[in-house]
């Protein structure tokens, strides 16, 4: 089973007409990947990662999020697929559509349901699991100046909440 996504950039023309990209950029000069929330093939995580290897590839990756390329959820979920980032970021690059990596993670990921559920809980609830993580997810709200938002309780919704999404 093909399925047909469109990859970031295409994804953003659509949404906004053909010259989309343009106004974007001259909007706001960082293109978010999408929400860790996301989901592909049963992994939360994995559409923001396409994304981040797609802006990486294109130069276009932020230079606070390149320093932490492949660091953080991104290695951990390289580490929970199973796979080397090198390897990851060459299958990214060789595919032109979301669909053919979905394919791509189907045909070469062999993780339980479980093994895929246990880390999506790990992503979600990250920052709000331990007392380091609270202490760290505090000081990062205060450095993003979102210290009075009380909505914001794991690192996904900090990540939501400074790309602007909530």
């Amino acid at each position: 089973m093909v399925l047909k996504f469109h990859p970031l950039q295409e994804r953003v023309e659509r949404l906004t007409g053909s010259h989309g990209l343009k106004m974007i950029r001259a909007m706001e000069k960082t293109i978010y990947p999408r929400s860790p929330r996301e989901t592909m093939a049963g992994w939360v995580h994995l559409p923001r990662f396409i994304d981040k290897i797609r802006l990486h590839l294109a130069g276009k990756l932020p230079a606070d999020y390149e320093e932490n390329f492949t660091k953080g959820f991104d290695e951990a979920w390289l580490k929970a697929a199973g796979v080397p980032a090198e390897t990851f970021i060459q299958i990214v690059k060789d595919s032109l559509t979301d669909g053919e990596v979905f394919d791509w993670v189907l045909r070469n990921l062999k993780k339980t349901d479980a093994e895929k559920a246990a880390f999506n809980q790990w992503v979600l609830n990250r920052g709000s699991d331990t007392e380091d993580m609270k202490s760290r997810l505090k000081w990062r709200k205060e450095q993003a100046g979102l210290a009075q938002r009380d909505d914001i309780r794991t690192f996904v919704d900090f990540i939501d909440a400074d790309e602007k999404r909530i």
